[in-house]
């Protein structure tokens, strides 16, 4: 093994019980050793994700074998590599997808997980991306075919998902119409390049849709609403339309006039992330470095950063995405 000197101990952010915010709090724990594949980062800062929240609610345990700690993406340095590394070398900057751990001051991730932070990014805005470009990629480019031309609509425009689809999407040649709850985050959707923001507490999303596309409809939806949206996105879906399921935060259960699927020829799908194999992820890490990141080496894109929070406050991380008021990402800086 390749490695630094390191301490014994590190700091991490535990869920202590099943609870609030404030059941997350620092502990210390064993330093970690990498596996055969695999590399332990010196963290300097990690993502925070609405899966960290229904992890934190025990909602949403760890996959078997993963780490028990939240955080699924982390920036830092390698610090150690393990057996059968290849890419990998003590001091380069790196960005990952972890199957949790990232709140903490070491991660452990599959090589192959892993990316170069982007030229001239910061540690915080690396550690911004990976969770949000992986499942973007997946679910609008791979399962929804997204392509150039087409139209995208984006539930939770304002949210870190909603603000990296609408720049994908917008790089990428789509035409992208989102959703978002108050005039400012539509007014960040826009600048972001959304044709068309939707305020869903002002305006039904359906008929903006019909009216923004000449009555054609989305080629894609993104949806991580779930509940009543289910039967206005088959609505609102153009024909041969694909509506691509990723969360359900008004309920997994609803009521829809399924004769729109058969009417329209739609396809619904969805996903889930973490539980994947490292295998897949590291083939979405693949197509990632080949196509978007020149884009952000280039500034064309980047993450929409909220708000940065020690790692020792993650509750105040927390308890900010709980109230909904964020635009884009909200950081642990474990530097």
């Amino acid at each position: 093994m390749n490695q630094k000197a390191l301490p014994e101990k590190m700091t991490a952010v535990a869920i202590t019980e099943p609870g609030g915010p404030m059941v997350l709090k620092p502990e210390q724990r064993e330093m970690l050793q990498p596996g055969e594949g695999e590399i332990l980062i010196r963290v300097r800062a990690a993502g925070v994700n609405r899966p960290d929240v229904i992890q934190r609610k025990g909602l949403y345990p760890p996959p078997p074998g993963a780490s028990d700690l939240p955080g699924l993406e982390a920036a830092g340095e390698v610090v150690m590599v393990g057996e059968g590394v290849r890419r990998w070398h003590v001091g380069d900057r790196v960005t990952a997808l972890t199957p949790g751990g990232g709140y903490a001051e070491y991660c452990l991730t599959h090589e192959t997980n892993a990316l170069p932070v982007p030229h001239g990014f910061t540690f915080t805005e690396a550690a911004a991306i990976p969770e949000t470009y992986f499942t973007v990629w997946h679910n609008v480019f791979q399962r929804g075919g997204l392509k150039e031309r087409e139209t995208l609509l984006v539930h939770g425009g304002s949210s870190g998902i909603g603000t990296t689809a609408i720049q994908l999407g917008t790089a990428l040649g789509a035409r992208v119409i989102a959703t978002a709850g108050s005039a400012e985050k539509c007014a960040a959707c826009t600048a972001l390049g959304a044709v068309r923001a939707v305020n869903y507490r002002e305006e039904d999303f359906v008929e903006a849709v019909r009216e923004e596309t000449d009555g054609n409809g989305a080629d894609v939806i993104l949806d991580m609403i779930g509940g009543d949206y289910i039967d206005r996105n088959y609505a609102a879906a153009a024909m041969d339309g694909r509506i691509v399921q990723i969360a359900f935060l008004n309920g997994a259960k609803a009521t829809a006039d399924f004769s729109q699927v058969m009417r329209k020829r739609l396809i619904h799908t969805g996903s889930t992330l973490r539980p994947r194999s490292v295998a897949f992820k590291g083939r979405i890490a693949t197509e990632l470095e080949a196509h978007i990141w020149p884009l952000l080496a280039a500034r064309k894109i980047a993450p929409v950063m909220d708000m940065i929070f020690p790692l020792k406050e993650a509750w105040r991380a927390h308890e900010r995405m709980e109230e909904g008021a964020h635009i884009g990402k909200i950081v642990l800086d474990v530097s």
